[in-house]
């Protein structure tokens, strides 16, 4: 086939960086947030698609988006990192370089937006192929949020999930336990991470 000029062309997508194999949590917040997608069906027949981005440090989602009309776009993906951005640190660009860790979605490695994410000082890294465990972060996230929010709610149909969905982020922010982070919810980790240590008595 080779010798006909009967091959495909080779694939000649762009990636910035290597594939991301080692430490998926990070020492410090605002060093490495994570980026997955997940799909809550309702008992119509409908499903809801949502992307999120969490902090691997802290585990706070830092920001979200969902839909019930098709998948999730690309620029859905350039909204949540810019939103990130601001919710982080005030501006409209990171201070100092953030990973942005996320799968091999056409979202996620599409030009437009790891181009995007160089203008926000984001690092696109992407986990290997067929290998989620190594963006456990986000996965240990997705089987929380299915199990303690989705499966023990009503979900007739997509608007009822999607006004839903707002509540359970903020209770898991604020409120979910986190073996990680010693049995504290990321914003309660957080708030401990910024009070100044007590003098010694």
């Amino acid at each position: 086939m080779r010798l006909f000029s009967m091959l495909l062309q080779p694939h000649t997508g762009r990636r910035p960086i290597r594939a991301h194999e080692g430490t998926v949590i990070a020492p410090a917040s605002n060093q490495r947030w994570a980026s997955d997608g997940l799909e809550i069906p309702c008992w119509n027949g409908e499903a809801v698609r949502v992307a999120f981005a969490i902090d691997t440090h802290d585990r706070e989602i830092i920001a979200w988006v969902a839909t019930s009309g098709g998948g999730i776009s690309g620029e859905m993906i350039r909204d949540m990192m810019l939103d990130c951005v601001e919710r982080r640190f005030d501006a409209i660009r990171a201070p100092q370089p953030v990973q942005w860790l996320a799968d091999n979605g056409s979202a996620y490695t599409a030009a437009d937006t790891t181009d995007f994410a160089a203008a926000l000082n984001l690092v696109p890294c992407f986990t290997p192929v067929r290998s989620p465990e190594s963006n456990g972060v986000c996965e240990a996230f997705v089987k929380t949020l299915k199990r303690d929010y989705a499966r023990v709610n009503p979900r007739p149909d997509a608007i009822s999930v999607l006004q839903q969905i707002p509540a359970w982020f903020e209770d898991y922010n604020e409120a979910h336990p986190h073996k990680g982070l010693r049995m504290r919810s990321p914003r309660e980790f957080i708030r401990t991470q910024s009070q100044p240590a007590p003098w010694p008595v």
